[in-house]
C-alpha cells in the first residue's frame, strides 16, 4: 500500500482515527493525508466536534420530572413499606407515589422483582442444602444420646413420694410397736 490514500478511503477511515483503532501506519498515513487535504481536515474536525458535543450532553445530568419531594420521601420509605413496618396512612402515601409515578412504579418493580429473587435463591439454596443444622440440633436436644437416658421427672417425684411414705409408715409402725 502507498503511503498516499484517497479522500474516499480517509472518510471511510475517520471514525477508526478518531477511535485511535487504526494500526500505527494506516493511523500515519490518515494524518498525512489531513494535513495535505483541507476538505478532509474540515470533515475530520466537524466529526470531532460532533463528538466531543455529544458526550457533553451524554455526561451532562439531564433533569427527570418524576424525581420530586414526593418521589425522595418515597425512596426513603420505600424499603419498609415492602416489609410492611409502615402505618396505615404512610402506607397510602407510598401506594399513591407508585400510582402517579412512573419513576416511582418502576422502583417498587425492582425492589419486589429483587425480594421475589432473593426469596427463591434462598429456598433453592435450603433445598439442596444436605444438612440442616438447625433441624440437626433440634433432633439432638430432643432426643439425647441413649447412654444418657434421662429419668422422666414424674417417675421421680414418684418415686421420692414412695420412698418418703415408706419412711413414714415405717417410723409409725415403729412407734407403735416398740
Amino acid at each position: 500500500m502507498n503511503n498516499r490514500l484517497t479522500c474516499e478511503q480517509v472518510s471511510a477511515l475517520l471514525n477508526f482515527y478518531i477511535e485511535d483503532s487504526l494500526s500505527s501506519k494506516l493511523k500515519e498515513y490518515v494524518r498525512q493525508h489531513l494535513e495535505n487535504c483541507p476538505e478532509c481536515m474540515e470533515k475530520f474536525i466537524s466529526m470531532q466536534n460532533m463528538i466531543n458535543k455529544f458526550m457533553e450532553i451524554e455526561n451532562e445530568e439531564i433533569e427527570n420530572p418524576y424525581i420530586t419531594k414526593q418521589y425522595k420521601d418515597f425512596k426513603s420509605n420505600l424499603s419498609a413499606y415492602v416489609d410492611n413496618e409502615l402505618d396505615n396512612q404512610d402506607s397510602i402515601k407510598i401506594k399513591k407515589i407508585a400510582i402517579s409515578n412512573p419513576l416511582a412504579r418502576q422502583d417498587l418493580e425492582n425492589i419486589y422483582t429483587f425480594k421475589r429473587l432473593l426469596h427463591s435463591s434462598f429456598q433453592k439454596t435450603k433445598n439442596e442444602m444436605k444438612n440442616d443444622y438447625s433441624k440437626f440440633t433440634l433432633n439432638m436436644l430432643k432426643h439425647e444420646n441413649p447412654a444418657e437416658k434421662r429419668v422422666d421427672p414424674f417417675y421421680k417425684l414418684t418415686a421420692a413420694f414412695f420412698i418418703m411414705v415408706s419412711c413414714i409408715v415405717a417410723g409409725v409402725i415403729k412407734l407403735l410397736y416398740f
